[in-house]
């Protein structure tokens, strides 16, 4: 890093990748600023800087060594590889540089005294990271995996038997189903849909209520989409259509899903026959073979694969539904939670595949929801949206959600 470079690091100040410190601070405190940084999407930690951005330089003559032999071996875990530079001022100061990347092995904490203790990054500042917090970075480490959680009061009966059969099957070819509760509670667990609950009957997973239940929002409030749309460029007071849609992910079929009759409308299906009428239009002539073909204003597979998308991997741990939006030039599909495993929006445009919840993907992709290859943003969302609209969708990643943004198409067609 050249000088110039620092000097403007520290002349903006601290921020939620940017951390001033002494480096008379204690080890444990030091290490507390590593964990949280890593555990966000990593940035510098400034030794001999102070909080008000001072430039004190650095006190210890073996400053790399205690970093790297004290700080990082002896009280972050897991292990962590940081780089460490120092810049000298030629005035006497010298300041050092740790940078840290995002770990990709959440989550990171800090062993002292015995203890082990998670932190976060909130804004410029490092905290003891809440259980909620933990549990998300649990999951974005892949160490925890959220669907497979019990959802509290459920059991077989909020699960459609109707499509659990049709599942078992049609697509996995299992011709003897269950007999009994007992049979299809041991089977259930087996694949997944429910979890043994110590002491009580065996409780529906998250992927089981939210695929298979009857009304997964009557137990689960984060399920469902949130449907919103509105005449101008923003949320203005009065929306021209809002409702939250409940229903199972996938459709019941009387034979194989999408070569037979659609017998009973899941999630996807019923969210779009809502959004038709605003997505679309009606010419007001008809064509040759007197047909009036409709009108869309975003490519159907496009916005089909963003929705099924944000339902596929969205974070359970957060309490709030999947969001789409449609405004005047654009809709937008909102899902909650962060990317993890270190997944960035350029990994997933390029074709990165990390799935958060493997057992609903893996229903989705049996139904044929999901793209065989997991590759629908690159081969679907974004070539068919440049070719319909001219430009790029836009992809904005936070630590709370994931938006995808579809511009409308500057020319329709059926």
């Amino acid at each position: 890093m050249l000088r110039s470079e620092l000097l403007e690091l520290i002349a903006n100040g601290e921020n939620s990748h940017l951390e001033f410190k002494r480096d008379d601070v204690r080890p444990e405190q030091l290490a507390k600023e590593v964990v949280a940084l890593v555990n966000h999407r990593g940035g510098h930690i400034l030794l001999g800087v102070d909080d008000d951005g001072t430039i004190v330089g650095l006190q210890r003559d073996d400053a790399e060594r205690w970093v790297m032999d004290t700080v990082f071996a002896r009280y972050v875990r897991p292990w962590i590889l940081p780089s460490y530079q120092e810049v000298d001022f030629g005035d006497g100061r010298r300041v050092g540089v740790v940078r840290v990347t995002q770990g990709p092995a959440k989550p990171y904490v800090v062993r002292h005294q015995d203890r082990e203790e998670m932190y976060i990054r909130l804004g410029s500042t490092s905290r003891r990271a809440t259980r909620e917090q933990q549990a998300r970075l649990f999951a974005s480490g892949g160490l925890l995996h959220t669907e497979s959680l019990p959802v509290s009061g459920s059991g077989l009966e909020d699960l459609s038997r109707a499509r659990l059969e049709n599942y078992l099957s049609r697509l996995l070819l299992d011709h003897r189903l269950p007999e009994g509760d007992d049979g299809w509670e041991e089977r259930l667990c087996g694949l997944g849909f429910m979890t043994r609950v110590e002491g009580m009957r065996p409780a529906c997973s998250i992927a089981g209520l939210v695929v298979f239940g009857l009304r997964p929002r009557r137990l689960l409030r984060q399920a469902g989409i949130r449907w919103m749309a509105f005449a101008g460029t923003d949320k203005s007071y009065d929306a021209l259509d809002d409702f939250t849609l409940d229903a199972p992910l996938v459709a019941l079929w009387s034979g194989q899903p999408g070569s037979s009759d659609l017998l009973e409308p899941g999630l996807f299906e019923l969210f779009m026959d809502r959004v038709r009428p605003f997505i679309s239009q009606e010419p007001g002539t008809a064509n040759e073979g007197l047909r009036r073909d409709r009108i869309w204003h975003y490519p159907i597979e496009a916005l089909r694969e963003a929705v099924v998308n944000a339902l596929a991997h969205r974070d359970w741990t957060r309490a709030n539904e999947v969001e789409v939006v449609r405004y005047a030039d654009r809709l937008e599909v909102t899902s909650p939670g962060a990317l993890q495993n270190a997944m960035t929006v350029e990994k997933m445009v390029a074709g990165q595949r990390s799935a958060r919840n493997s057992i609903i993907v893996d229903i989705l992709r049996d139904y044929g929801y999901v793209d065989a290859r997991g590759m629908g943003v690159r081969r679907k969302i974004i070539p068919l949206i440049r070719e319909a609209s001219g430009v790029e969708p836009r992809f904005a990643a936070t630590e709370d959600h994931l938006t995808v943004v579809l511009p409308r198409g500057r020319k329709t067609g059926a």
